[in-house]
């Protein structure tokens, strides 16, 4: 699935111009994984409440944009504004750290909202498309939501660290996903719609433009954002089903996912209308979802610029 440690070039920051790969040496991050295979993941934590503060300094771009999030969308004071940045450093690293931990074999406890839906699409002779965003640690749904019925090919950063990939590859491959690597020559999303036309699964974010500029204007959080119009003009246009996933951390080793419904929107409607329909909807389920967990956005640049 589509989610990734994050790091922000020092160019001016745009949906298009983002590009994100997890920190470090490939030494340093293979050392982490046999790290984890014998210490637990709460001394790492420990040690990330102290990191952080620097990395935060150092990051003054990443910094500026998420006090900019909560001060402006959530309306934070000063106090609460700085609590919450460092809140959202914090628990970044956490969902990397964790990443990390269920490469070296340790378990998470995974409770899923509404996997009904999930099981009555796979059960489905028709394909269908699972929406992502950067929020919370996505990559676990790909270890925890199993379809045997059906391949998953799934959107991945064509940028990313070798050794992340190849963790991904190894437990990927055990649940029957391919990684589509994301081109801004369009080519994956022919890889898509052939997916699709097989009645298979494709998983993609919702919330990042990239590749194709086209997209459209959703109320989100108080004011109009761009949010990508591919992935709901090929549900539209190969008409099938959208489930919005988010997978939230709630403890050390606990996570939800959240599963819910995207349309079906009205049939008389232009397809226009209803892939738009389509996006607001998605940016309706995003919202919630956030404010429900404000600490786990990590779109470290001005979302709404």
């Amino acid at each position: 699935m589509v989610h990734r440690a994050a790091t922000i070039p020092d160019a001016e920051l745009s949906h298009s111009a983002w590009q994100g790969k997890t920190d470090g040496r490939k030494w340093m991050l293979q050392s982490l994984i046999f790290l984890f295979r014998w210490i637990d993941i709460r001394i790492f934590y420990a040690i990330m409440a102290f990191v952080v503060v620097f990395y935060m300094l150092i990051n003054r771009k990443n910094y500026l944009a998420i006090k900019d999030f909560f001060r402006r969308r959530f309306g934070y004071g000063p106090f609460r504004t700085l609590r919450a940045v460092y809140a959202s450093h914090f628990r970044f690293g956490q969902v990397v750290l964790d990443r990390f931990a269920f490469y070296a074999g340790r378990k998470f406890r995974i409770e899923i909202e509404h996997n009904e839906y999930y099981r009555e699409l796979v059960s489905a002779p028709n394909g269908f498309i699972m929406l992502s965003s950067h929020i919370g640690n996505y990559e676990l749904a790909g270890y925890s939501l199993h379809a045997e019925e059906k391949r998953v090919y799934t959107f991945v950063f064509a940028g990313e660290k070798e050794i992340v990939m190849k963790n991904r590859a190894r437990f990927f491959g055990a649940n029957n996903i391919e990684m589509v690597a994301v081109k801004r020559d369009l080519s994956h999303l022919f890889i898509a719609n052939n997916a699709l036309m097989e009645g298979n699964i494709v998983s993609m974010p919702g919330d990042r433009i990239f590749g194709s500029q086209k997209s459209v204007e959703c109320n989100f959080l108080g004011a109009p954002a761009k949010f990508p119009l591919g992935p709901f003009a090929l549900a539209v246009q190969r008409n099938v089903p959208i489930l919005s996933i988010f997978v939230m951390k709630e403890g050390t080793r606990r996570y939800r996912i959240l599963i819910d419904r995207i349309g079906p929107q009205d049939s008389e409607a232009s397809k226009q209308m209803r892939m738009e329909q389509c996006a607001q909807e998605f940016a309706a389920q995003l919202e919630r979802t956030v404010r429900r967990y404000p600490t786990q956005w990590f779109n470290y640049y001005d979302f709404w610029e």
